[in-house]
């Protein structure tokens, strides 16, 4: 989700400056929210992997439904077996293709030499942006949100939320795919534990899946002011709307850090075995206001997926104080 996330920046600004041009976005069908406020020469199609376009049969499926609408260039933003398979058809068909360049090899290289000894690369924005260039779209990436103008809750998302009135509201994400990513749970309830006691501060989880709602409505049963919204909000576009009315987001470096990006939530983002340097932080937020521990073995992965060179002790998160993304937050919603 995170990966397509940070595709609406790109694809934004390319139809806000390519008006007469049709773009087609190619993605699984629960991402659609995201697309859905693009401009309208923005055409967004989801597919189902698992159903529909199963396998080689499927995919094969797939290319005689792309080949059909015509189109003049197909461009690959994630090269993986999937994509590959279809770009090798399209390029046999005649039509011209361009791929991203991910980089593997200097964010190996990142992780071996470590962040302090080693350069910026550049940002998934920017990989993207370089396969719209390399097909012949010259443009620069202007986006602020995907709600372009004032957002009005559905009633379910107020009767569950309430009314803002004079209240900050606070989002936090604790979870994310790899516990490399994850800032042990204890820490996480320490931070909800000081926001909960400010009367003017109200609290919103967000996770997904049985294990993780089990784990947050806990926490709203423990602590005043605190709503878990897993399982509540009816689909990722209520989400959004929701996470754009939030004062401030708390994220791991995960997919909500991106979904309130698309929001113009700013956000605290808290970085552990990953690093800011590999170019995947939040599309127009701050790095001041990311959280994490200068050590020499950071990054150890560019995802979170690896095991931790210190016998599993993730000194990156554990040695995270939970008052430093307190006042990080404070900061900002005062």
């Amino acid at each position: 989700m995170g990966d397509v996330a940070m595709c609406v920046p790109v694809v934004w600004s390319l139809a806000k400056n390519f008006h007469e041009t049709e773009i087609i976005f190619l993605s699984r069908k629960n991402f659609e929210p995201m697309f859905k406020q693009c401009p309208k020469n923005v055409k967004f199609i989801g597919i189902d992997l698992k159903k529909d376009y199963k396998g080689i049969s499927g995919l094969n499926k797939l290319f005689n439904e792309i080949k059909a609408l015509n189109i003049d260039c197909y461009a690959d933003f994630h090269d993986v077996l999937r994509t590959k398979f279809l770009r090798l058809r399209t390029t046999l068909a005649g039509i011209t293709t361009k791929k991203i360049d991910k980089g593997r090899r200097q964010k190996k290289l990142l992780t071996k030499k470590g962040a302090n000894n080693f350069t910026q690369l550049p940002t998934t924005f920017e990989r993207y942006q370089k396969v719209l260039e390399n097909l012949g779209f010259k443009f620069s990436i202007d986006f602020k949100s995907i709600f372009t103008s004032t957002v009005e809750l559905p009633q379910k998302i107020i009767t569950l939320c309430g009314e803002k009135q004079d209240f900050k509201w606070v989002g936090i994400a604790p979870f994310a795919a790899h516990k490399g990513k994850i800032l042990p749970l204890e820490k996480t309830e320490k931070l909800l534990e000081k926001l909960s006691s400010k009367n003017n501060i109200k609290t919103f989880l967000f996770g997904a899946g049985e294990k993780e709602k089990v784990i947050l409505e806990n926490w709203q049963e423990k602590y005043t002011n605190v709503i878990s919204t897993a399982g509540k909000l009816d689909g990722l576009e209520n989400e959004l709307m929701l996470i754009s009315k939030l004062d401030c987001m708390v994220s791991m470096d995960s997919a909500n850090m991106h979904l309130a990006s698309l929001t113009a939530t700013r956000t605290v983002s808290i970085w552990g075995a990953t690093h800011l340097k590999a170019g995947f932080l939040g599309f127009n937020q701050n790095e001041s206001d990311a959280v994490q521990i200068n050590l020499p073995c950071r990054p150890c992965s560019i995802y979170g997926n690896k095991e931790c060179k210190l016998d599993q002790k993730y000194r990156c998160l554990e040695e995270i104080n939970p008052d430093d993304i307190l006042i990080k937050v404070l900061n900002i919603i005062n």
